[in-house]
This record gives structure tokens, C-alpha cells and sequence, in this order.
């Protein structure tokens, strides 16, 4: 009868490895779901650093092609000064003479200008778009399709490496 007691007090045995599967199965579903939220943020971070990257490059090379920027702008007024000057000396009724040396002058700076990006912008003759051009004033167009057209240039237009750095001052026929 001792026997039969001690039978009956034990408690049931359950296999250990069912209750581990299910709590492992739980665990590595967790995992796996931690796992994958971390790659994600991972992934995120990298294209975001790559991006980042690729601005700093494009905004570095902006300002490398533009660094001589102010510096120009400040040398058009001398630049426009020469111009008139030559164009001053070149008319027929004038007594004032544009001499060699001026004029070499004037195409060396024109020329190293240029060299680092400069371009005068043609305006007359063309459409007027107030993204390249500032209109002055408006006259009457001598035939309607010269109505809206730049009919003469007050101040030239200038760009630095496809960037407008003076708007073309102009008369716009209406």
C-alpha cells in the first residue's frame, strides 16, 4: 500500500521538449520580426546616407564651378563700359578713337571671362521670357509678329556655366 501512495503523490511528467518547441517557435518569430525591423532601419539609413552623400558631392561642385561668381558680377559693369566704348569708337560720327592696345585689353579680359564660364546671352530678336530677360519698357511693335519680342538690349544678359547671373535688361515690343 506504501507503494500505491507514493504512486499516486508523484505529479505527472510532460515531456519537456513540447513546452521548449512552442516557447522556441514564439522566439524565433520574434526574432526573425526584430531581425527584420532592424534591416529595415538599416536599409533606411543607408540610402539616406547615400543621398546625403550625393547632395554634399552635387553642392560641392556648384560652388567650385560658381566660386568666381562675385567676382565676375563685379567685373560686367567694366566689361559693359568696354563694349560702349568700342561701339562708341566704331560709329562714324565719332572723333573718339577705340586704340589696339585698348582693344587688346579689352578681348584678354573678354577671353579669360570666358574661360571660366561666361557667356553673354542674344537677346535681340527673341521671345521675351521674364526668366532671362527684365523688361525696361515696351513699344509699340512696327508689325504684329514682333509683339512680344525683344525689339533691343538696354544691358546684356549674362550666365556663369549655364546659371544667369545678370538678367538681360530689354525693350519689348507690344
Amino acid at each position: 500500500m506504501h507503494n500505491e501512495e507514493i504512486k499516486d503523490e508523484q505529479p505527472e511528467v510532460t515531456d519537456p521538449m513540447e513546452e521548449t518547441t512552442v516557447s522556441d517557435d514564439q522566439g524565433v518569430t520574434e526574432l526573425e520580426k526584430q531581425r527584420d525591423e532592424l534591416k529595415d532601419k538599416y536599409l533606411r539609413l543607408f540610402a539616406e546616407f547615400d543621398n546625403y552623400k550625393r547632395r554634399t558631392m552635387k553642392e560641392r561642385l556648384d560652388i567650385m564651378k560658381t566660386a568666381a561668381q562675385d567676382t565676375i558680377v563685379a567685373l560686367l559693369p567694366v566689361l559693359d563700359d568696354f563694349e560702349r566704348a568700342k561701339r562708341n569708337a566704331e560709329n562714324e560720327n565719332s572723333t573718339e578713337v577705340f586704340s589696339e592696345g585698348v582693344h587688346l585689353v579689352y578681348q584678354k579680359l573678354f577671353s579669360i571671362l570666358h574661360q571660366q564660364g561666361l557667356e553673354a546671352m542674344d537677346t535681340n530678336g527673341q521671345p521675351f521670357d521674364p526668366e532671362l530677360h527684365e523688361a525696361l519698357t515696351e513699344i509699340p511693335a512696327p508689325s504684329e509678329e514682333l509683339k512680344g519680342v525683344v525689339m533691343d538690349t538696354i544691358e546684356k544678359g549674362y550666365k556663369l556655366k549655364d546659371k544667369i547671373i545678370r538678367h538681360a535688361k530689354v525693350v519689348v515690343g507690344k
